[in-house]
């Protein structure tokens, strides 16, 4: 997420999100598809912390935000893990 982004004023999302961010940028420097997607593993645990949040409520714009997404980085966790299956 740029900096410049609005903040989502969240506790579990303030708290996932370094780590979020480190893990993609691991990914971003791994060299190979088995090393990315190793690192894709984890996001895709880090990021299941945000969707099965007990605190979501579906009229909060920072939830929305913040599961919006959540759901994002998923699906590239998840082709990113495919990628590897085909490597």
């Amino acid at each position: 997420m740029s900096k410049e982004s609005a903040e989502i004023h969240c506790p579990t999302f303030q708290k996932q999100e370094p780590v979020i961010e480190e893990i993609t940028a691991k990914i971003n420097g791994a060299k190979g598809v088995l090393e990315k997607a190793d690192f894709a593993k984890e996001l895709q645990q880090e990021v299941n912390v945000l969707l099965s949040c007990p605190d979501y409520d579906k009229k909060s714009t920072d939830c929305s935000n913040c599961r919006f997404i959540a759901n994002i980085r998923t699906k590239t966790a998840g082709l990113i893990i495919k990628a590897e299956k085909l490597a």
